[in-house]
């Protein structure tokens, strides 16, 4: 009786034991949980001149192999391997990208930022060849279109078109970004830039008086509903006109630049977001406001390059500075935990989108190398941007999540399915250009960045007074 008690009471000590909690063995030695280290996506500290000038190369190596000079004799298909000796009807032959869209503008000045701030001839020679190319066929084509009329373009999946937008620009993203690299490309290099002047011509002519416009002299466009105006434009024109007045100093170029920026953002900018909306139509009432990550990109990259060369004494420039400081709190105030932006700014569940978060990080980080905003305050939104951008370039030099060409929507669901695509052209220059500009900042007001009580800090706090 007393073993049948015994084993009874050591059954139920047994029960009572495993149904206690497990105990958690004590730590060897006390944890400091402020020192745990952050499971950042991309890396946090500030990318060093040379972490970026290796991104920057990626890119390039991967463009040079997508873009050569592929010229050919439009009658026999017979490759052109002389520019000195064209035959009568000379083409571009297609490859990965066209060289003369306006994507590819901004490619070209990307281009040649770098080669400036890094002194690499690779850079300048990619733009060099490729607009020696382009403006000799076109040249030719110019030769052959006044000796009569050309036959129709055969067909094939691998031929381009005649270059007649260069000829014969018909809107802004024919001639905008084109025109500016090619203004860019002259001051670059002025003692070889007589073959450019042509075309710089052309395509300001119908910048000035070619295209369609309100009655006060804001650019428009009469699609997708008539009397539209698209922000994409500020770029497409603005650049253009604020280089052209550079190049020959006259104060009505400067004029028409300041103009759009002042009548386009009346119309567009949503002052309690801090951000722009894509479209506006005159007729339409409300005016939906879609934020799309990259008008908002070509806007705010506008107004830098306007910044950048228009006149300290401009009546106008203290409105555009104000603008752009305006845009580049709410553009801030939207980026994403990761670094980059959203592809809607002001929706958190449409997708990542690289293009843009490139033009913001090079016109944020413009602006604090000249001047116009304070380091401290978005010094580390430029580098966590840049961190980001980075990791979208791959291994063999393509940018990764760019949105493909959009047009107007005025529902989400538009934007929030567009596809990405590395052969999305819109997101090597803005990544040139944002590289390059970072580089210029992490050799000058960035170059004492540091991790400060765990945080990016992009230059000394202010002396004490």
């Amino acid at each position: 009786m007393k073993t049948i008690f015994r084993l009874a009471a050591g059954a139920t000590l047994a029960l009572a034991t495993a149904s206690l909690p497990a105990q958690t063995p004590a730590p060897a030695q006390p944890v400091n949980a402020d020192r745990l280290a952050p499971a950042y996506p991309a890396p946090y500290p500030p990318a060093k001149p040379e972490e970026i000038k290796a991104v920057l190369d990626r890119v390039l190596g991967y463009l040079d192999t997508a873009t050569p000079v592929r010229v050919i004799d439009r009658d026999t298909n017979a490759p052109v391997t002389d520019l000195a000796h064209l035959p009568v009807n000379p083409v571009f032959d297609r490859t990965d990208f066209l060289l003369t869209t306006y994507e590819w503008g901004v490619t070209y000045a990307g281009m040649l930022q770098v080669a400036q701030i890094t002194e690499d001839a690779r850079y300048r020679d990619y733009v060099t060849s490729r607009l020696t190319a382009v403006t000799t066929v076109a040249a030719r084509q110019r030769e052959r279109e006044a000796a009569g009329p050309l036959p129709d373009e055969p067909a094939g999946p691998l031929r381009v078109r005649s270059l007649n937008p260069m000829l014969h620009p018909r809107s802004l993203d024919d001639s905008g970004a084109l025109c500016a690299a090619l203004i860019k490309a002259a001051r670059d290099q002025p003692a070889g830039a007589a073959h450019l002047r042509p075309w710089i011509d052309n395509y300001m002519k119908f910048i000035s008086t070619g295209q369609f416009r309100f009655a006060d002299g804001t650019l428009a466009r009469n699609r997708p509903l008539a009397n539209a105006l698209w922000l994409d434009d500020l770029y497409m024109s603005v650049p253009a006109l604020a280089q052209m007045g550079a190049l020959t100093g006259e104060r009505k170029y400067f004029d028409d630049a300041v103009n759009q920026i002042t009548q386009f953002s009346a119309r567009m900018f949503v002052p309690e977001t801090g951000l722009y909306r894509h479209g506006w139509i005159q007729d339409m009432n409300p005016h939906p406001a879609f934020y799309w990550a990259r008008a908002n990109g070509w806007a705010v990259v506008a107004m830098a390059e306007l910044l950048s060369v228009l006149p300290e004494d401009h009546p106008g420039r203290a409105g555009v500075l104000a603008q752009y400081r305006a845009h580049v709190a709410g553009l801030a105030a939207t980026q994403g935990g990761a670094g980059l932006w959203h592809q809607l700014l002001n929706r958190n569940d449409s997708y990542l989108e690289t293009s843009a978060a490139a033009m913001y990080v090079y016109a944020i980080a413009r602006g604090i190398n000249r001047g116009w905003l304070d380091p401290l305050a978005y010094g580390p939104c430029a580098s966590l941007g840049w961190n980001a951008v980075a990791q979208k370039v791959n291994a063999q030099g393509q940018v990764e999540g760019t949105c493909v060409g959009t047009g107007m929507g005025f529902d989400p669901a538009f934007y929030y399915y567009r596809p990405t695509s590395v052969f999305a052209a819109h997101g090597y220059g803005p990544v040139l250009l944002a590289g390059a500009e970072m580089i210029e900042l992490r050799r000058g007001k960035g170059s004492a960045a540091q991790i400060n009580g765990g945080a990016v800090q992009l230059a000394p706090s202010p002396s004490r007074h």
